[in-house]
């Protein structure tokens, strides 16, 4: 499983995934600073990539039928940046890019 965090995510966190060895984009790594979020879905379903996000928006989109490759969505500030990293690993290491197509996990 590969991830792309969009613009509202701390950037340790994609260290944290990058030191585990996991595979990861940002907004500014996919040269999507700034772009609206069905560009992020759009880039992540090509991809193949599960989003991370605290942005509730991509809740919304997904709850209107938008297919992507996984949106993974966390309320801002709920969660450590060490929570999130270990969640999104574990994820990593029992799930398959297949898995999360067009589902929507909590972390």
């Amino acid at each position: 499983m590969r991830f792309h965090l969009d613009e509202h995510v701390d950037h340790a966190i994609a260290t944290g995934l990058g030191q585990r060895g996991i595979d990861v984009t940002t907004a500014v790594s996919a040269g999507l600073l700034s772009a609206p979020d069905e560009a992020h879905i759009a880039f992540a379903l090509r991809e193949q990539r599960v989003i991370f996000t605290n942005d509730s928006d991509f809740l919304r989109l997904a709850a209107s039928g938008v297919s992507h490759a996984g949106i993974v969505y966390c309320a801002p500030q709920a969660r450590t940046i060490g929570d999130i990293v270990r969640h999104l690993c574990l994820m990593h290491d029992c799930l398959a890019a297949d898995d999360m197509k067009n589902m929507v996990e909590f972390a």
